[in-house]
Order: structure tokens, then sequence, then C-alpha cells
């Protein structure tokens, strides 16, 4: 059974990012919104982004809403924020556990596939 799970590691400060604004949308001839929630505490979200039946193989978009995190950590770089809402598209198989991280500071980012 396949799932798909995703956190948030602000590498400027060396911590978790905490309530980011997450949605997961499925591309599959049309941009579907599947899932929308908030980082917690551990900068994850508290339980898989889909699993199952839900998470058919295909074409995904991970949206992590990064701008409000960091100006709120006092950390603005700027007007307007090099970097807002950061986009990741990826593809996946309906019966493989996917984690999707992304490390992230005010100017820039990365990705991965993790375990």
């Amino acid at each position: 059974m396949g799932k798909l799970t995703t956190h948030i590691l602000d590498t400027a400060q060396g911590r978790p990012a905490a309530n980011v604004g997450i949605r997961l949308f499925l591309i599959d001839g049309e941009r579907r919104l599947l899932v929308s929630t908030v980082s917690n505490a551990d900068g994850r979200t508290d339980r898989p982004l889909v699993e199952g039946d839900a998470m058919p193989g295909g074409c995904y978009e991970l949206e992590f809403d990064i701008g409000p995190h960091f100006a709120a950590q006092g950390m603005a770089t700027g007007e307007p924020a090099f970097l807002d809402t950061v986009v990741i598209r990826f593809s996946v198989a309906a019966d493989e556990h996917y984690h999707v991280p992304l490390l992230v500071s005010p100017w820039s980012y990365s990705t991965y596939r993790g375990s």
C-alpha cells in the first residue's frame, strides 16, 4: 500500500518549520487539490498526505507556503521575499512509499526522495 509523506526543515535556523501551509495536488489532465494542511511542531504532517487507494500513480505537486514562515521568524529578506510558495512537481507509483522533504532557507531550497 503506497503513501506520501513530507516534512519541512528550516536550514537557516537548523530546526523544523512549523505552521507552514501545505497543499497536495494531483495532476491528471487538470490540477486537482487533494489535501490542504499545516505542518506540525516537528515540521511534518500529522498523518500521510495520501495513502492506499487515494494515491493513484501519476504526477503530483506539493505547495509549501514558506514565505509567511520566514516573515514570522523575522527573516524576510526584502519586499517581495525571494521565496514565497515553493512548488515541487514529481511522479509516483501507486504501491510505494514516497517521502518528499523540503530543506529551505529564505534564499534557496532542495528536496529529494526520502525514506
